[in-house]
């Protein structure tokens, strides 16, 4: 297995990145915020986990273990591969995960491109014990409804859910919980 990978990024694609490590060239599927952080010629450190096929080989990479460690889990799920397991972490925080598996609230899955609500509902239940709220979790934050209405107006506005996702998980930590606060914040995420 490849645990683990660190190269210099030659291009960026869709959903992948090329990686030159030692004059080899290795294509890493990454979730959307690694790709939207991700600039060629920088280096990067990647978790990894190689899916072994009949007809090819795939890397996929992380930014952290604990991704990783979802990606595996939901890789055990009726009905989830490898692409929707990515398609759920580019469009759901961890803590949204989280927040869905110990809330039991499968529409947050349903939000995810590909899953229906009968997928949505066996993920949960693939999920429910082996995801509980961890020490220091707060699950009142994760579920703050300033941050849902954030994500609706955001939507209403006419970003996708994976840009309004990725622009809620940039907001910072001190910001005040006003819907007001975050949505200027937000919209200023896409001005950069």
């Amino acid at each position: 297995m490849i645990a683990s990978i660190t190269g210099k990024i030659q291009s960026k694609h869709t959903d992948s990145l090329i990686l030159d490590v030692q004059g080899l060239g290795f294509e890493v599927t990454v979730t959307k915020s690694v790709l939207a952080e991700a600039e060629a010629g920088d280096i990067v450190f990647l978790h990894t986990y190689l899916v072994v096929r009949e007809e090819m080989l795939a890397l996929y990479g992380f930014r952290t273990l604990e991704e990783k460690q979802f990606f595996l889990l939901f890789l055990g799920a009726e009905g989830v591969g490898p692409r929707l397991a990515m398609a759920i972490l580019s469009t759901l925080s961890l803590d949204n995960i989280r927040t869905a598996v110990v809330s039991e609230q499968p529409e947050f899955f349903s939000r995810v491109p590909g899953i229906g609500k009968k997928t949505a509902q066996k993920i949960l239940i693939h999920m429910q014990g082996r995801i509980s709220a961890e020490a220091g979790y707060d699950l009142r934050k994760a579920t703050s409804s300033a941050e849902d209405e954030v994500l609706e107006a955001l939507v209403g506005l006419g970003y996708s859910i994976v840009e309004a996702q990725t622009a809620i998980q940039a907001l910072p930590k001190d910001l005040p919980d006003t819907v007001e606060d975050k949505l200027r914040v937000a919209l200023q995420y896409f001005n950069r």
